[in-house]
């Protein structure tokens, strides 16, 4: 309406002045401003007209445990192996709400505010029978685990091993399980977003020695590694070698970036 409007107005203010532009009339321009300028003011007050819009992500009912099984077999293992867990406490998800907003400003038009929800979730993976030496790798539904980018703690499973700090701050104190005789992992907050949000399918590579004092194991009290595995062998960060143009790393053999 009011480009018709005004396209008018500009046409007759135009032909009052009279003249002319290169051959064009002042009612032909004075139209033509009259019309941009009504463009304009039509699409404010459409745009003000339209109620704002919001959109909202999938969100989840419940939390989906992918492996846990009441009365599984605890594996044994010796020297190293790698082995799936199985899911022995975990809390409910906790969702984390994010918030755009966008449009709305001195050009008119509705609001279009976007909500998107993620989801991470704590829990305890139980792995063998204690007490194991270590884990190596990480495996989440195959692929591997950047275990620097999650927190997430193991225990060995011997008998003096205590209850996870978080587990016992979630069940309160002394009703907190310290699972003796298992090794088992905790992650904490592991965002669930990468897993289609649930819990992965994970698998380790765990390390268990012979406890039999009688084994070249048991009876070796020191190993000396130097020279022979490398001045930087017990270096924590990643040591590289320039030679000119070219860098070779020292002490990174299996894992990019990662001391071994």
């Amino acid at each position: 309406m009011a480009t018709l409007v005004l396209g008018l107005a500009g046409q007759a203010i135009g032909a009052s002045i009279g003249g002319g532009l290169l051959g064009i009339s002042a009612a032909t321009i004075g139209g033509a401003i009259g019309t941009m300028a009504g463009s304009v003011v039509d699409s404010w007050i459409v745009g003000s007209l339209q109620p704002d819009q919001r959109y909202e992500g999938a969100r989840l009912d419940s939390l989906r445990v992918t492996s846990a099984t009441e009365g599984t077999t605890i594996p044994r293992l010796f020297g190293r192996m790698r082995l799936g867990g199985n899911i022995i406490w975990a809390t409910d998800f906790t969702e984390h709400v994010s918030t755009t907003t966008q449009g709305g400003g001195k050009g008119g038009g509705p609001k279009v505010t976007t909500t998107e929800y993620s989801y991470t979730a704590s829990f305890a993976v139980a792995l063998c029978e204690g007490p194991i030496t270590g884990i190596g790798r990480i495996w989440a539904d195959g692929e591997l685990l950047d275990t620097s980018t999650v927190t997430w703690r193991w225990y060995p499973g011997d008998e003096a091993q205590v209850a996870d700090p978080f587990i016992a701050t979630k069940m309160g104190g002394e009703g907190a399980p310290a699972y003796r005789g298992t090794a088992y992992a905790v992650f904490e907050e592991l965002d669930l977003t990468p897993f289609g949000n649930r819990i992965p399918q994970f698998s380790f590579e765990v390390f268990r020695p012979l406890d039999d004092p009688d084994t070249a194991e048991g009876a070796i009290r020191a190993v000396t590694m130097i020279p022979g595995a490398g001045e930087f062998v017990y270096a924590t960060e990643p040591v590289m070698r320039t030679e000119g143009a070219k860098t070779t790393p020292e002490n990174v053999h299996a894992e990019t970036d990662r001391a071994e």
